[in-house]
């Protein structure tokens, strides 16, 4: 959101907004590097502004929200090389928000956004091991052979062992000149998706990440939404407490019930064959 620099100022809690003109008059504020006197100068949400050195920002509840990426956006808020970046598709927030991590330029879906520090480092914490699913679709035909080598995992990317992933829903097209799968990873190196499967041969056509933990993305591409507050609660404790394990089931040839009855059929029919006559 744009805003007058005087009532951004005021909005961080500097001082009023009459005050705050004088403080720009006496050249103490710096936008993005570069001293303002102007009045009624304009800032947005990704400006950096910087009162006597210091950067200030508006105080402001937490806010969350997700966002569906297109192809063709960087994930960051500027870019030094003039190419769109996703800060144009929530430029009508009016929180300063940051994603939460990154997608590649040529990848698209959910990616998150938060003005919650707290928040992002802690789903961005390696150690919670926070599931990451994406549509994939890679050129060929992926084979059983090479899916596995994929997902048990230790692949070299810069001399560190992959972790294991999960695979599912593999599909050939009608042609048989391409494959669809999903795939699962708890960690988020760089270009990572398309370097597993270029170690098998196979070349990535299109990536879409559609869950991170718990949220689903169900927003049309270019387009967010604000999180719901139990989807917040919910990730938090899937962050902190980690993924429930499976119950581990214990198979038995004969259930326990099953022989009480059989035992009892015997000594029925023992005591039957006691009390017929000879």
């Amino acid at each position: 959101m744009e805003e007058r620099l005087q009532k951004y100022l005021a909005k961080c809690g500097i001082a009023s907004r009459r005050e705050c003109e004088e403080i720009i008059k006496e050249g103490r504020v710096a936008v993005n590097g570069k001293i303002i006197k102007e009045m009624g100068y304009i800032v947005s949400n990704v400006d950096t502004v910087l009162v006597d050195g210091i950067e200030v920002n508006v105080i402001e509840d937490k806010v969350y929200y997700m966002l569906n990426k297109p192809t063709g956006y960087v994930s960051t808020m500027k870019d030094d090389r003039g190419r769109k970046t996703i800060a144009s598709l929530i430029s009508d927030i009016d929180e300063r928000v940051f994603p939460i991590g990154r997608l590649d330029y040529d990848t698209s879906g959910l990616i998150l956004f938060t003005n919650d520090g707290d928040f992002s480092n802690l789903l961005l914490n390696p150690k919670t091991g926070m599931e990451k699913e994406y549509l994939v679709t890679v050129k060929g035909l992926l084979r059983k052979s090479e899916s596995d080598v994929i997902t048990r995992g230790g692949i070299d990317l810069d001399g560190v062992p992959s972790k294991p992933v999960i695979i599912f829903n593999v599909e050939y097209n009608k042609e048989r000149t391409s494959t669809t799968l999903q795939i699962v990873l708890t960690e988020g190196k760089n270009r990572e998706i398309r370097r597993l499967f270029s170690y098998v041969g196979h070349e990535v056509s299109s990536i879409k990440r559609i869950r991170f933990g718990n949220i689903i993305l169900d927003v049309k591409r270019g387009t967010y939404r604000r999180l719901k507050p139990y989807e917040i609660k919910s990730i938090k404790l899937l962050a902190i407490n980690g993924k429930p394990k499976e119950k581990k089931t214990v198979h038995r040839t004969t259930s326990i019930r099953v022989k009480r009855k059989q035992e009892e059929l015997k000594k029925q029919k023992e005591k039957e064959s006691q009390n017929t006559p000879n």
